[in-house]
């Protein structure tokens, strides 16, 4: 960049795709990555703890003022989420999304989402690129990359619970990292979701000779290797879907992208690992107990696990460490895992990095100039 003037690069969700936006393999490479980072500490998000997820915007169900969003249950919101992230990536970084339910009656996608990507030294900005796609993309590689060092090699069937997008990526990260999956399960809540999944499934994944619905949390979980829940979900724990361990295959991985509850008890005969426990002793201080609910991740009935005294708080295992070579991965054939995914904007500013480099390569996108020589300097 040239100092005084200032340009940067506007990237629309076209030029994202042509980008590589949509590469599972390269993404999860990237999320790797971002593990490693985080495990290390080569990072900063939010928050005086530096590893808040990040500040949102919600609305009240009243109020005096005509023109005031009012939460109707409809998932009425806004957020920012920024972050630094380290080692290849070296950028400064911001989600913003708003989010509606009711986008879906005008053809829009419930949320909306940008990423600003700025240089860690100057904040002037690199690029403003659409994010949907984005962020769906590194939603879906983070269970990837945990699933490349907890699933079972020879792991033939995957359950997932929730036909909508998060389904749909974490899905193809799994495949990516499980070559041998040969029976695909989904478990939904309308017919209209689960048949449009399966026939997107059936055209995506033409060599996967079973791909079905079921109706029922248990048969979604039955003899399954790997399943993700990647349902949406609400602050109350009593309607998200419950796992029994005696459902549970030995040696099957359960991945938390979104919601789902077990017994505390059975919980703690799992291995137990999160994608960056320093994000969870976050939300300990931004959720207090029972943290479980108010922020609907399974990784914080972890921590409520420790307040309890169920388990020790060591119990808890920080993929990096996996990683690493710090901590024991899977130690036997019939080890039961259950994978926390919080998901975190340091994510969207690697992927971020790796689309707007591959822009800049491919000469994509439109270049915006902020200024010719700043006024106020």
């Amino acid at each position: 960049m040239s100092y005084p003037t200032v340009d940067f690069l506007f990237l629309s969700e076209e030029d994202m795709i042509k980008a590589g936006v949509e590469d599972m393999p390269a993404c999860i490479d990237a999320m790797e990555e971002v593990v490693k980072c985080l495990n290390s500490g080569d990072y900063v998000m939010g928050g005086e703890n530096h590893n808040s997820h990040g500040c949102q915007v919600s609305f009240p169900e009243e109020s005096k003022f005509k023109n005031m969003p009012l939460d109707t249950g409809d998932d009425r919101r806004f957020m920012a989420m920024p972050a630094y992230m380290g080692g290849s990536v070296d950028l400064m970084g911001m989600k913003w999304y708003g989010s509606n339910s009711d986008n879906r009656k005008i053809g829009l996608p419930r949320s909306i989402l940008t990423v600003m990507l700025n240089d860690k030294t100057t904040g002037a900005p690199l690029a403003l690129m659409s994010a949907n796609i984005l962020s769906a993309m590194r939603t879906g590689a983070i269970p990837g990359v945990g699933a490349r060092y907890l699933v079972k090699k020879d792991a033939r069937v995957c359950g997932i619970c929730g036909p909508g997008v998060m389904g749909k990526t974490s899905l193809e990260a799994i495949l990516s990292v499980c070559p041998n999956i040969e029976e695909i399960k989904v478990k939904g809540r309308g017919e209209k979701s689960l048949n449009a999944f399966i026939e997107y499934a059936c055209e995506k994944y033409k060599t996967i000779p079973k791909i079905r619905a079921v109706e029922t949390v248990e048969e979604l979980v039955r003899d399954s290797d790997v399943i993700s829940f990647a349902n949406s979900g609400n602050t109350d724990p009593s309607t998200y879907p419950f796992v029994k361990k005696e459902w549970i295959k030995p040696g099957a991985v359960l991945i938390g992208v979104s919601c789902f509850d077990m017994d505390s008890k059975e919980l703690a005969e799992c291995t137990l690992v999160v994608d960056n426990m320093k994000l969870y002793e976050a939300w300990e201080e931004e959720f207090p107990y029972p943290s479980f609910g108010a922020n609907n991740i399974i990784g914080s009935k972890f921590t409520d696990m420790a307040h309890d005294g169920i388990i020790d708080k060591s119990d808890i295992i920080d993929l990096g460490d996996i990683i690493y070579g710090k901590k024991p991965g899977r130690v036997s054939d019939d080890q039961i895992f259950v994978y926390s995914v919080g998901g975190m904007p340091v994510e969207d500013v690697a992927w971020g990095k790796h689309c707007y480099d591959r822009a800049l390569e491919l000469g994509l996108g439109t270049k915006l100039r902020l200024w010719e020589k700043p006024h106020l300097a």
